[in-house]
């Protein structure tokens, strides 16, 4: 049974990382000693050992050791005997590259839809839905493909901004792309604000965090999700 939490963003303004999710994630994986942490989305500036690190920092709060899928000799197995998975952010073409380079993205995605516990945080999240097309990074690098996990029956958009009417900036707003996404592909797409995340047990799809969602499909207008909404019924 799925077990996921798909998470907008990893840190809040004012805050340090994870630290605004750290105690939903203590009741996640709560029966995990480690995770195995999937650093593939970060592209320069840091090393995937440093990212690792990071991420072992906000885990050790919560008495949880990380290990980086780089440190294993077999990226599958170390997906395979997994007790829990997050993927962090990043660039999200760069992520997905290389789950297909290293012929990860079918057996990650076996292994949380068998149970595994699984969090995403901003391109960790954007590999939850059908496919990466509609997150928000510039195309870096060329994936084999844009098909994703599939964990969720829908699209998303982490980091989701509302258009700022004060703003002079006349360029595309978050609404405007997705509304170009819309003019060529069906699938819906939820805006996941800051601070808001999927909870997914099984095939139930629970919205949470303090902010409320919006949820964007073909040929229809935006409707806003309140905090405890059931996205089920997009299955």
């Amino acid at each position: 049974m799925k077990n996921c939490i798909i998470a907008s963003t990893s840190t809040l303004h004012g805050g340090d990382y994870l630290e605004y999710i750290l105690p939903e994630l203590q009741l996640h994986f709560q029966n995990c000693k480690t995770i195995l942490f999937i650093p593939y989305a970060r592209p320069s500036g840091i090393t995937h050992d440093e990212y690792t690190s990071k991420v072992a920092q906000a885990f050790g709060k919560i008495n949880i050791v990380v290990k980086g899928i780089h440190e294993f000799e077999n990226p599958q197995e170390a997906i395979h005997n997994a007790e829990g998975i997050f993927t962090g952010g990043g660039n999200t073409f760069l992520l997905v590259t290389q789950l297909y380079k290293n012929d990860l993205m079918n057996i990650l995605a076996d292994t949380v839809k068998a149970g595994t516990p699984y969090l995403g945080t901003s391109a960790g999240s954007n590999i939850c839905g059908l496919t990466m097309q509609t997150t928000n990074d510039m195309p870096i690098i060329y994936p084999p493909s844009f098909q994703t996990l599939g964990l969720i029956p829908f699209n998303l958009n982490p980091h989701y901004l509302d258009p700022d009417h004060q703003s002079q900036h006349m360029g595309e707003t978050r609404e405007t792309r997705i509304k170009e996404f819309h003019a060529f592909n069906t699938l819906p797409v939820l805006g996941l604000r800051e601070g808001s995340w999927l909870e997914v047990k099984g095939d139930k799809i629970t919205l949470k965090g303090n902010l409320q969602a919006r949820l964007f499909r073909q040929n229809l207008l935006p409707e806003e999700l309140e905090t405890g909404s059931d996205l089920s019924f997009l299955n």
